[in-house]
């Protein structure tokens, strides 16, 4: 392929992230009321919980070991029995509800996946709608449609669990909580066990789902970035099962309740907070593109840095302007509506300094520069200080 020169593209690269859940904008579809759990007498896994969790979106518990968060978020179920106190899911008490029917009327996804390695991907996704009365013809059909809906092949229905990745059993542990059509969904550390490229990549498939199913996402997770990439509401939960913060992410990272969360959050939330700034004005700019055949010695002819593509433009690595480096593997990637922070991540990592910004067909758009990310990282500082 000829060497190519893109058009210089200036600002908006496009859509704002999902509205969050504002004040009187939500109704509830969970509550805690003073609720406790104690084990066996001694000191308190969960110590007098109050709090109210949005319908129609994901709130996250977070927290280090032993805070109480798994528990609290399988007292909704009553996998665990609290001590004291209520729970209500939709106004409806839920100690008044038969556990088993309780539990089939949500979705749950567990850390390892749970799922059972002797049936089909199909008939794992099925179980529950299986449960509830469901003809096996009718559980298989929505079984095929959640697999589309989730982002796997349809080859994969006929596959043991033993035979797919990691990622791949995450998201039929996703499919089956969704098999039922549940309003609410319960997510105990589902992601942690994957690697961090395809934990990424199940986190986006998480908010792109929200945004087709506008389900009640109770989502537990040890990790701050997790929580405030996912929560429309996080929890902090401080060892000894107390609430230490509940509030939108951005005001956490912004306005820490004590130095308990402070501490937990970590020194670094300034840059955690470039994840709520849009990157809509962002400058890009024209970059040398070469084909995969030429793309090795490109840079090396030019005394530049080349970007090497595919046939459909779309970005393979770099090539130095060093001898003999070869073809260099890019950094992350600037996608259309993305953050402040991952407009950033993309200059930074970039073994050129130059962020590749791609259009929703992963083709090139452009580069932009670290500098000039920068400087609207302090405009939109400065604007937010103003506002204040």
């Amino acid at each position: 392929m000829a060497s190519l020169t893109s058009s210089v593209v200036l600002a908006t690269l496009g859509e704002d992230r999902p509205p969050k859940i504002g004040p009187g904008m939500a109704e509830a579809m969970i509550e805690f009321q003073s609720v406790t759990k104690r084990y066996q007498g001694g000191q308190p896994a969960v110590d007098n919980l109050t709090m109210s969790i949005d319908k129609g979106a994901i709130t996250v518990l977070v927290g280090p070991s032993g805070c109480g968060k798994t528990t609290s978020l399988r007292m909704i179920n009553r996998m665990v029995e609290p001590s004291s106190g209520t729970i209500t899911v939709a106004g409806k008490d839920v100690s008044t509800v038969p556990a088993a029917q309780l539990r089939r009327s949500m979705g749950y996804v567990m850390q390892s996946s749970g799922l059972l390695p002797h049936r089909s991907v199909l008939d794992n996704i099925a179980t529950v709608p299986r449960l509830n009365g469901v003809s096996k013809g009718d559980a298989r059909k929505r079984a095929a449609e959640l697999l589309d809906v989730v982002g796997l092949a349809s080859v994969l229905g006929k596959r043991y669990p033993s035979q797919l990745s990691g990622g791949q059993q995450q998201r039929v542990g996703v499919a089956r909580a969704l098999a039922a059509d549940p309003p609410v969904l319960l997510m105990d550390e589902p992601f942690s066990a994957v690697d961090p490229v395809v934990r990424d990549e199940l986190q986006q498939e998480l908010l792109r789902l929200q945004r087709e199913l506008a389900k009640t996402i109770v989502f537990v997770t040890h990790d701050i970035d997790e929580a405030t990439v996912l929560g429309d509401k996080v929890a902090v939960f401080a060892v000894g099962g107390k609430l230490a913060q509940y509030a939108a992410p951005e005001e956490i990272l912004r306005a820490p309740a004590n130095d308990f969360v402070a501490s937990f959050v970590g020194r670094d939330r300034g840059f955690r907070h470039l994840a709520f700034d849009v990157a809509d004005s962002v400058r890009l700019h024209p970059v040398t593109m070469v084909g995969q055949t030429e793309g090795q010695n490109a840079g090396r002819r030019t005394g530049e840095w080349a970007l090497v593509v595919d046939d459909e433009s779309r970005p393979l690595g770099w090539s130095s302007p060093r001898d003999g480096a070869g073809l260099i593997p890019g950094g992350s990637l600037f996608h259309k509506g993305d953050t402040l922070r991952r407009a950033l991540d993309s200059a930074l990592s970039s073994p050129s300094g130059l962020g590749v910004a791609v259009d929703d067909d992963g083709r090139v758009a452009g580069v932009l520069k670290a500098p000039e990310v920068l400087a609207l990282i302090e405009e939109v500082r400065r604007h937010r200080e103003d506002a204040t």
